[in-house]
């Protein structure tokens, strides 16, 4: 079987991992208790928030997607609502009613791709948007087989793969999201995972024949 690279650190059984890029949180200090309700479209925005300001448990939580919202539980947070699409501008769409003259929050990264807090301010909801993490490519050393399969899980792990690697006609590519599609260059051949879950991704290149 050809082997699967994953471009991030979570394991799964079967599949490689080829770190490409880090994440970075940034510390902050900020009254949380101000605002109604919290923002998160990122698992790594819920881990950084933790890391430095626990007031957040307290506050309602608006979470993009499932896996997001079971961290979010996990670590004794109030979910009030969980997105259905798994993509940052539907999620806006999707919140607008839900955010109506409530003070709200969005913790994000330093680089994001989604037009989500756009979106809410021209829907005149109150937005503030706090920067809790960042991430920069790593370096790799790995020396990748012919016939090989990549799982890209965001725009990060296409750019940072390609500041290193070469792409060859062999490969195949595994998206988890349109927006992430959008980043591979034009001569890579790729499918979309139907559902924004690295499982899914996996379960797509153990299965494709493309």
């Amino acid at each position: 079987m050809a082997k699967i690279y994953l471009l991030n650190n979570q394991k799964y059984s079967d599949v490689e991992n080829l770190e490409v890029f880090q994440i970075e949180y940034i510390k902050s200090k900020i009254d949380l208790n101000k605002y109604d309700a919290l923002i998160f479209t990122s698992k790594n925005a819920v881990y950084s928030l933790d890391s430095f300001n626990k007031d957040w448990k307290n506050i309602p939580c608006y979470a993009i997607a499932l896996k997001t919202a079971n961290i979010i539980k996990n670590l004794g947070g109030k979910i009030s609502f969980i997105g259905s699409s798994g993509h940052g501008n539907d999620f806006a769409q999707e919140l607008i009613a839900l955010l109506k003259n409530k003070k709200v929050l969005y913790i994000k990264a330093l680089k994001t791709v989604s037009d989500l807090p756009n979106i809410l301010r021209k829907n005149e909801i109150l937005l503030d948007e706090l920067i809790a993490y960042k991430t920069s490519c790593k370096k790799s050393t790995a020396i990748l087989e012919d016939n090989s399969t990549f799982i890209f899980t965001s725009p990060s792990s296409v750019e940072c793969f390609f500041k290193q690697y070469t792409w060859k006609d062999s490969y195949k590519a595994i998206v988890i999201g349109n927006t992430t599609a959008k980043f591979l260059p034009e001569n890579v051949k790729y499918e979309i995972s139907s559902l924004t879950s690295i499982e899914e991704c996996i379960n797509l290149a153990k299965h494709s024949f493309f």
